[in-house]
Formats: C-alpha cells, sequence, structure tokens
C-alpha cells in the first residue's frame, strides 16, 4: 500500500517495567490482544507467527477487523494492515524499544487510512479534531491495558479505561 493512502501517522507509547524479551513474549502470543485490549471480544487466529500472519479482533460493538501482519521483527514488533476484511486498511506499527535491563517502551504507530471523499482543508479538520484524538484515546486505553497485564498477570475487563466510540459499547 502506498503512503499517500495513509493519513498522517499517531504514534503513542508507554514504560513498562518488564525487559524487551518479557514484552516480546506476550505481544507475539496468538490471540495476544484478548488478554490486554479492552475494547477485544475475542482475537482469533487464522495463521501465525511471522510475516503474513493473519488474526481478527472481535470488537465489543460487533465490529470485526483483519489483521495481517506485513513485517515481523523477532524479538523487536511487527507491522501489520487493520481494517474491514474486504475495505480500507490503516497501516500500525508495534515497536519494542529498550529503556534499560529491567525496562522498555511499548510504541505503537498508527497511519489512519485516507479519507478520500474530502477535499484536503475538510480532511485536515476532520483528521485533527475527530480521527487524531479519537486514536489517541484508543492507543491509550490499549497501552494502559498493556501495562497494566503486564504488571499484574490478569487479563483487563471490558472498557476498563471507558467506553470508546468506534470500538465499545
Amino acid at each position: 500500500m502506498p503512503e499517500e493512502n495513509f493519513l498522517k501517522p499517531i504514534t503513542k507509547a508507554i514504560s513498562i517495567e518488564a525487559n524487551p524479551s518479557e514484552v516480546w513474549e506476550i505481544i507475539s502470543k496468538p490471540g495476544n490482544l484478548e488478554h490486554f485490549h479492552p475494547f477485544c471480544k475475542s482475537n482469533p487466529v487464522e495463521k501465525w507467527p511471522g510475516d503474513k500472519s493473519i488474526d481478527y479482533v472481535h470488537y465489543y460493538n460487533g465490529l470485526k477487523f483483519e489483521r495481517f501482519f506485513t513485517d515481523w521483527i523477532e524479538g523487536k514488533g511487527y507491522d501489520l494492515l487493520i481494517g474491514k476484511k474486504n475495505g480500507n486498511k490503516s497501516k500500525v506499527i508495534w515497536r519494542i524499544n529498550k529503556l534499560n535491563d529491567s525496562s522498555s517502551e511499548l510504541e505503537i504507530t498508527i497511519y489512519p487510512h485516507d479519507i478520500n471523499n474530502y477535499q484536503y482543508f475538510f480532511k485536515s479538520l476532520i483528521y485533527i479534531f475527530y480521527i487524531k484524538p479519537m486514536l489517541l484515546k484508543y492507543l491509550n486505553s490499549v497501552l494502559k491495558g498493556f501495562q497494566l497485564f503486564i504488571l499484574q498477570g490478569k487479563p483487563i475487563q471490558k472498557n476498563q479505561f471507558g467506553t470508546h466510540k468506534w470500538f465499545s459499547n
């Protein structure tokens, strides 16, 4: 997918009291989102692990997205495309950064798919005042869920950090 099919990237990161290999162990497991994603009802897997992996995110509001993994970097992270099976896809990059021997940072970057039906001016306003704040709220919830899961070892509850208009009810 050419970069011109995406809007500007949105990045959020969180520090975690775990070394990078512990973080990788969790995010590289099949069905991992079921443990820490507060809007994910289930995360069935079609093919795992590595490049060309495919899994699905079934959100609490009934929405179902496919994730197709385009780049699998062992111990470091992965790149994927996510969206409705035959619909527009956004690009997502997960990266683990080592902070020191006992802590790391998990960073997620989303390149939202383009909204083609709007002129540049309106597209910019929609991005700045709607898409970006909604995706930052989403990333904040997912990363807080991950941080809490790795610290406590217990799965996150539905909407644990509040609901999200796009993904939960």
